[in-house]
């Protein structure tokens, strides 16, 4: 780095400092929204006061407050980091040149994941300073509100789908904010991972977000969830509620800012645990059709043209369920019979029994372990990617499919090219797994696949096209493209 070197910036609230790491500068933990805390926990996000001083940037803020993720075992194990102090905020990484040749580049909002209950756009598995850096565009990355504090059903206190209306917050910051950064606020790609990708679409279909988003991407949505019905969610609230030990006709929102945040993460695991089901990968709370956010179903939005003219990348890995069961010994230890009553009870007797026969011939060695895991793959990830590239292709709009099938050469677990593999590839970031079973022999034949993919998405990103990769037809599974 020269003395000359720029790296700070305005935003609307105040100057930001960033680092100069390699080819990209790192703009870290600035707030796009007040700290949810005092008499704004459970409220919609409100204005950041702003600062006077130029604000120090190099490190991340705290995650949302969660409880450990429940794929540790497959990503590895962080270290918490949360405060609610200070937690709703964007990481913005752009490459060095742009801060010094005046172009506007595009830019990639990319959601993490995590069920909606954990993770954080500010750790370092989602670090955007190489992808910036390869590709020539502005990345940025944001927390949310996850778990009861981003997706507690109370409207009559101002708690509706919060975590959707961080998100659509942080979309606004980009808008007003961005090119002060070198990145173009008129070519923003909206993207993200699993609940991140759920997230995304969500943001795309809203017509109060619709107009400020360019382009998709969409790795592994669980888009066999379907939102949360609103009578369900508020007997989740009231279950919740009745675990913190608030009683019917106190003043819920004072009794709920008053609690510890770490009591409210207490009742929302024993809450998960009442209603923990074999093979159910919901979490008690998630967002809530008809709250904001979410004024309608996907099918509808669809239906009435909401993404029409918005070029999409979507995809998913090949073994996305591993994730979620391979440790988990009410799955594994599974019969036949036993596997036909858990579908039996999520999508009726006749329908498990074909799809699960369907998935047996395709496979005859596999256990009936193997088996409920392939097809839980596609109900709740693969088949709704289809669906929606399908639907987004026959209305003649650009459409790019993959399939991530890395697995890696020692796996103990029969993970496969599981839920969340492609992330280290996409930011290159294989240095910050290294426990991770998903990694395990991972070298340089990883790290140019990693590039490869890399390069696709940023190519995406930039034109809404890829390089040496036919567009999606619709059904046409001949044009899917396979890494790995």
């Amino acid at each position: 780095m020269t003395g000359s070197e720029q790296t700070v910036v305005d935003t609307y609230r105040g100057k930001v400092r960033g680092i100069v790491e390699g080819e990209a500068v790192s703009f870290r933990g600035i707030p796009y929204a007040a700290s949810p805390v005092g008499e704004l926990r459970f409220a919609p996000p409100q204005p950041h006061p702003g600062w006077t001083d130029v604000r120090d940037a190099a490190q991340a803020g705290p995650s949302v407050p969660q409880a450990a993720s429940r794929l540790e075992k497959v990503q590895g194990q962080r270290v918490p980091d949360w405060n609610e102090d200070g937690s709703l905020t964007v990481n913005v990484f752009t490459p060095r040149r742009a801060l010094k040749d005046g172009a506007a580049r595009p830019v990639l909002l990319w959601w993490h994941g995590g069920g909606f209950t954990s993770g954080s756009g500010g750790w370092d598995w989602y670090d955007g300073g190489h992808l910036a850096a390869l590709g020539d565009i502005v990345v940025v990355t944001a927390n949310y509100r996850v778990g009861p504090l981003g997706y507690l059903y109370l409207p009559q206190i101002g708690a509706a789908n919060l975590g959707p209306q961080d998100q659509a917050t942080a979309l606004r910051w980009v808008q007003d904010n961005i090119a002060s950064f070198g990145g173009d606020p008129r070519t923003v790609t909206v993207g993200g991972q699993s609940a991140g990708a759920y997230s995304s679409l969500m943001l795309a279909l809203d017509p109060a977000t619709n107009g400020s988003i360019t382009r998709l991407v969409l790795q592994s949505g669980p888009f066999g969830l379907n939102p949360q019905d609103a009578h369900q969610a508020a007997e989740n609230a009231d279950a919740y509620l009745r675990l913190l030990g608030i009683r019917a006709g106190a003043d819920t929102a004072k009794a709920l800012r008053a609690l510890p945040v770490e009591q409210l993460l207490d009742a929302y695991g024993r809450l998960s645990a009442q209603l923990a089901a074999p093979g159910n990968a919901a979490p008690p709370m998630y967002p809530v059709l008809g709250a904001p956010g979410a004024p309608r179903t996907r099918q509808q939005a669809l239906a009435d043209g909401a993404l029409e003219g918005k070029p999409l990348l979507i995809g998913t890995t090949r073994d996305e369920a591993t994730a979620f069961f391979a440790f988990d010994p009410r799955i594994q230890n599974l019969t036949t019979a036993a596997a036909l009553d858990v579908l039996t009870a999520q999508i009726g007797r006749q329908a498990a029994q074909d799809v699960y026969q369907r998935h047996a011939t395709r496979r005859p060695q596999a256990t009936p372990a193997e088996i409920f895991t392939a097809v839980q793959t596609d109900g709740l990830l693969r088949n709704g990617s289809l669906q929606i590239s399908d639907h987004h292709a026959a209305g003649g709009n650009t459409t790019y499919v993959y399939q991530f099938d890395y697995a890696p050469a020692e796996d103990p677990y029969s993970l496969g090219a599981t839920h969340c593999a492609e992330l280290p590839f996409l930011f290159n970031t294989f240095d910050a797994y290294p426990h991770s079973p998903i990694l395990a022999g991972a070298g340089g034949a990883q790290r140019a696949l990693g590039r490869e993919f890399a390069t696709s998405v940023a190519q995406f990103v930039t034109a809404g096209t890829a390089d040496d990769w036919l567009p999606y037809a619709p059904a046409a599974g001949a044009r899917i493209r396979h890494f790995g």
